[in-house]
């Protein structure tokens, strides 16, 4: 019976077929995760997958070759340290009938010897990266990774409810960052990220959690995710500690404003940049134009980040079945920051929030 793998391996040979593509060359990452379900051990020694119109093989590290093999029925060409991969390469092209290949897809997140060594036995074909191949399945969820993406989304709301019980005066970023962490694993996921800011700190978008303890009056700013059955999730809420900073609510409204603007533009046939120009004029014309430091969203699936990017100016089109975050924020230096971010799935409709959590800040007496 064919696996949601074979079927993938199929629509990227169709897409092959319509790009002109002889011959796709992966390696051990995400690309690879997503097509054959195998988690290839990446370091320094050569594993790649090949693909062409009716043949696919691995060139994989022997000493890997018994752990990944549980995961795919396709064939290896196996080598040893001590023999070096290029005979078993050579016999992997051969096998894929590689000479007449001329045009050739890479993997652009494989190691550069890695790409380098594929290219070298290969001379004289055109190459590109992935974009309009495995790329551009990808970039178009279907319902097992919805469903994945949509379970790790509560893990993460859970985790983010746990930090506002467990928040309390004198705790540090790091403390809380904990709380957050340890719970993933209740729910049979791990931590992958967080970014806990109070205050000050959360005027620096990318701020790593610090030894800064709480205090009454703090804005909070908690971007987390996790990790669930391979799939992350990412979201960002605010708590504050009592009564707000000056400004507070005109800034957290206005950022409110700007996610509604953009999951408004966020449409099948809409363009990137059109969602991100939604966003970005509510904070201009609120006055906080220069304080709205970043893109407005990002693509997630087996990565956190990854295709379509949200931007001023990208002009992908989006369509049905993508996923991607709307997280605008405005970050007033050495004051506070605020950004609310929710991933969604765009349906013919518009789109849907993965996160049942309202973007309301969680107020915590104190």
């Amino acid at each position: 019976m064919a696996t949601h793998f074979d079927e993938r391996i199929a629509r990227l040979r169709q897409r092959m077929q319509k790009t002109g593509t002889d011959l796709v060359v992966l390696g051990p990452h995400s690309h690879l995760l997503w097509l054959t379900g195998v988690e290839a051990h990446g370091d320094e020694r050569p594993c790649l997958l090949l693909v062409s119109d009716d043949r696919a093989g691995f060139l994989m590290p022997r000493l890997n070759a018994s752990d990944c093999r549980k995961d795919t029925d396709l064939p290896f060409f196996e080598w040893s340290d001590a023999d070096g991969p290029a005979r078993a390469f050579a016999d992997l092209l051969d096998h894929m009938d590689a000479a007449r290949a001329s045009t050739v897809v890479i993997d652009e997140t494989m190691r550069a010897d890695f790409a380098l060594f594929a290219l070298d036995a290969l001379p004289g074909v055109s190459r590109r990266f992935t974009d309009d191949t495995i790329g551009y399945l990808r970039r178009r969820k279907d319902a097992f990774e919805y469903e994945r993406l949509k379970d790790s989304a509560g893990v993460n709301d859970r985790a983010f409810q746990a930090a506002v019980a467990g928040i309390r005066p004198g705790m540090s970023e790091r403390e809380l960052a904990k709380i957050i962490a340890d719970h993933y694993p209740l729910e049979g996921a791990r931590a992958a990220f967080s970014i806990v800011g109070a205050s000050e700190n959360g005027a620096y978008p990318h701020h790593a959690s610090s030894e800064r303890t709480f205090r009454a009056g703090d804005a909070i700013v908690v971007d987390i995710g996790g990790r669930k059955a391979g799939y992350p999730s990412d979201m960002t809420r605010m708590i504050v500690l009592g009564e707000p900073p000056a400004q507070y609510e005109q800034v957290h409204e206005t950022v409110e404003r700007a996610v509604q603007a953009a999951l408004a533009a966020a449409r099948p046939g809409a363009r990137a940049c059109d969602v991100d120009n939604a966003a970005r004029t509510v904070i201009a014309d609120a006055g906080f134009g220069e304080f709205f430091l970043h893109r407005t969203g990002h693509g997630m699936g087996l990565d956190i980040h990854e295709p379509p990017y949200i931007t001023e100016t990208s002009d992908t089109t989006l369509e049905t079945g993508m996923v991607f975050s709307i997280e605008p924020g405005i970050y007033l230096p050495n004051r506070f920051g605020v950004r609310l971010e929710d991933i969604v799935i765009l349906r013919e409709d518009g789109p849907e929030i993965l996160s049942t959590l309202p973007r309301t800040a969680a107020r915590v007496d104190v």
